[in-house]
Parts: C-alpha cells; sequence; structure tokens
C-alpha cells in the first residue's frame, strides 16, 4: 500500500509548528514508501486489524494502543504514528486488494521500518475456555517485549466484568471499547494479575476477532451470558 505524498510548497499550520517540522515529517513518510518496495528485516511488531468496507473502524483507539507500544525497548516515533494513521485513512479506500473486510497488518522491522498489507480475513471458530485462555497467554508475552497485548481474556461474573490485565496497563484498542461499553452500561470493572482465579463466562477481546465467546460457557449465569453476548454484540456491529 503506497500513500499519497504531502504537497511541501506552503506550510500546513493546522498539523505542523513549524516548517521544518513538516519537512522532517514528509522525509520520514517517503523513507517509508521506500522501505516497502525491499523487503523488511525481522519483524518487531506486527499488528492486526480487523477491516470494514475498506476501513478500520477502530483506527483512533488502534492508534492510541499504538503510541503505547514499544519497538527495541523504545517507544514508536510521533512521525511513525502520523505515518500508520495517515497511511490508514489515505491509501486503504483506494488500495489495491480482494477483500474489503478483511485484516490491515502493520509491520514493523527491527530497524524500524515499516510497511503495511492487507489480508483476508479468517474467524476464529468455536474455541474452549482453555484453548482462549492459551491465546491470551500468548499475547500476554507479545505484552511483555511491545507493551501492549493485542487478545486479552475477560469473563463476566456476578454482573462484572474481569480482566486479566494489571490495572495501570495499556490495553489494545479493541479491549479500551469493550470496558467503555461496560462502564456505559454501569457494570463494574475488575483487573486480575492472571486467569487462574477467573470464573464466569470467558471470552476472548482481540484486535482482529472482536469479542470471542467459549464454546463451552452455555452453562454459565444466564445474566453474565446476556451481559458477554451484549458486549459481543456491540463490537460486532462495528463489522457489519
Amino acid at each position: 500500500m503506497k500513500g499519497d505524498g504531502m504537497a511541501s510548497d506552503a506550510f500546513d499550520s493546522e498539523l505542523f509548528s513549524s516548517a521544518d517540522e513538516q519537512r522532517a515529517y514528509e522525509e520520514f513518510c517517503e523513507r517509508q514508501e521506500r522501505a516497502q518496495t525491499f523487503q523488511l528485516d525481522a519483524p518487531a511488531l506486527v499488528c492486526r486489524w480487523r477491516m470494514a468496507k475498506r476501513q478500520v473502524p477502530l483506527l483512533n483507539r488502534h492508534i492510541r494502543a499504538l503510541s503505547q507500544r514499544t519497538v527495541n525497548g523504545a517507544p514508536l516515533s510521533h512521525n511513525m504514528l502520523s505515518w500508520a494513521k495517515q497511511h490508514v485513512e489515505w491509501s486503504l479506500a483506494e488500495g489495491d486488494y480482494t477483500d474489503p473486510d478483511g485484516v490491515l497488518m502493520l509491520v514493523i522491522d527491527i530497524n524500524g521500518n515499516a510497511a503495511m498489507t492487507v489480508g483476508s480475513y479468517e474467524p476464529l471458530g468455536e474455541l474452549t475456555a482453555g484453548q482462549l485462555t492459551q491465546r491470551a497467554e500468548d499475547a500476554r508475552a507479545e505484552q511483555a517485549e511491545t507493551g501492549v497485548a493485542p487478545e486479552v481474556l475477560c469473563a463476566v461474573q456476578e454482573g462484572a466484568l474481569h480482566i486479566v490485565a494489571d490495572a495501570d496497563e495499556s490495553l489494545c484498542g479493541s479491549m479500551t471499547l469493550v470496558v467503555q461499553l461496560a462502564e456505559t452500561l454501569g457494570h463494574d470493572i475488575v483487573f486480575a494479575s492472571s486467569s487462574d482465579s477467573l470464573a464466569g463466562a470467558r471470552f476472548l477481546v482481540s484486535d482482529e476477532h472482536g469479542v470471542v465467546l467459549a464454546a463451552d460457557c452455555a452453562d454459565e449465569a444466564a445474566e453474565d451470558l446476556r451481559f458477554a453476548r451484549t458486549l459481543q454484540c456491540g463490537v460486532a456491529k462495528l463489522f457489519s
């Protein structure tokens, strides 16, 4: 995917504080475009964001979460974050790809070069609570390296939303939406350091797959299941 070049004839005071800042950003964009014509080095970060109708519905949340991620122990630069957002907004609608409801993949390599591509979306299918827990544990390993887990294990127990994450942890874009939905509906939020004490209707919150309920949660309390399905439907509406 290639983005349109930014005009450098005049200083855009709405976006940049100085002409030098604008030139620096334009040079950064040019380097990223050149990097995409070559093979990237070993990936240090891969983000997979679900699309709908050639857009990324949770883009602003994803970009905020991206700003909390690190590559090689350092936060991403302001130019990288701006380039990523601009690249999606300007290029996705006209990109040459076959699945308008696919998955946008942002890859940043160990040298700080970035590229974006679009792939087809493949649903997870039915997974047990144990299988969802394993996916979340794999995501926790990514969180330890990059600062944000792309998938988070949750459960509804006695009407409260339990999240396997630290209370001060930066959450992925989809998880921030689920938290906001739960708070808007008047439910308590409880953070847990591990899944060992987790009970109730379990589900996974994923930037790629939305809210995925465990296939074996049918025996949980009816009210808890109803709330979990409400969260699932609330996120799914963005992609319908």
